[in-house]
């Protein structure tokens, strides 16, 4: 079956992935997938065209197990979106916040809402994820559950919103990547542009130190950098990185070059152009250094 105009997405119907599918892709059809193996595969496999996948939130971080998946994957970055993500304290009819003792919903969401389900005495259930949670609250029909999940799955499994927007933090936003089985890296000079890749450092003395200087005296701009160890050892480390630019810039080609000298593995995920939410935010960043400076 061709997945051509086809989305995958992990979680079910009525998901914050479902949403960002349906915002940056209005006119593909998204498929839900059980986990997020099956969403990757599915673009792998040529069932989708692409995938949306969570990657990180700026209030809980990093989305398990997507940065050990995605390298071995054999897909490609194309985009990036970050999307505002409100979360609804969702009840069967008749319940209230009087009656609800429990809050059931994936473990990136009850993470974001933390402060708010103590405040409101309710203990977190970890659920597959939000809308799964919505659907089985649904289900079981208990005044005393509730399910963290979207306005979307709230009108998808016929739920009443009990408490709205409870998350932590009113800025509240998830970083999602689109992926293909095509490589397709935006051209160099077109505005903003972000090269995601791994590696793995040699082992010799300072070789992360070495391979990471060509970054600072080429003057580019690394914004994530994170370790995580392979096959269950404690011996093998990989590093996954971000950092503004284009392999094809000269600054970012040396720094690259002087990375793969000191690394024995390096592979670019992605080359593809910055979201928006990522131009502002820098934009506001240069301008509050800029407004600090003048004093």
């Amino acid at each position: 079956m061709s997945g051509q105009g086809k989305i995958a997405y992990q979680g079910e119907p009525g998901a914050n992935s479902h949403m960002a599918c349906a915002q940056v892709y209005p006119g593909m059809e998204a498929v839900p997938c059980a986990s997020f193996e099956d969403a990757l595969d599915a673009v792998a496999s040529g069932a989708a065209e692409l995938g949306m996948i969570p990657i990180e939130n700026s209030a809980n971080g990093r989305v398990a197990d997507v940065h050990h998946l995605m390298p071995t994957a054999q897909l490609h970055i194309v985009g990036e979106y970050f999307m505002p993500i409100h979360h609804q304290l969702l009840g069967a009819p008749g319940a209230t916040l009087e009656t609800v003792r429990t809050a059931q919903s994936h473990v990136q969401a009850l993470g974001q809402c933390r402060r708010k389900l103590r405040e409101l005495g309710l203990t977190p259930v970890i659920g597959a994820d939000t809308a799964g949670s919505a659907r089985e609250i649904a289900e079981a029909r208990d005044p005393s559950r509730a399910a963290i999940a979207s306005p979307l799955a709230a009108t998808e499994y016929g739920l009443e919103i009990l408490a709205a927007d409870i998350e932590d933090f009113a800025n509240n936003t998830t970083r999602f990547l689109i992926l293909s089985r095509r490589k397709d890296w935006a051209p160099a000079g077109d505005g903003l542009t972000v090269t995601t890749f791994v590696f793995k450092v040699r082992n010799i003395p300072a070789a992360l130190y070495k391979a990471l200087g060509g970054f600072a005296t080429n003057g580019v701009n690394m914004t994530k950098l994170e370790s995580y160890q392979l096959d269950g050892a404690f011996v093998a480390t990989q590093f996954y990185a971000d950092v503004e630019g284009h392999p094809d810039d000269p600054a970012l080609k040396r720094a690259l070059d002087e990375l793969a000298f000191f690394s024995s593995e390096l592979a670019i995920l992605g080359v593809y152009r910055a979201h928006e939410f990522r131009i502002a935010a820098r934009l506001a960043e240069a301008e509050k250094a800029q407004a600090k400076g003048g004093r």
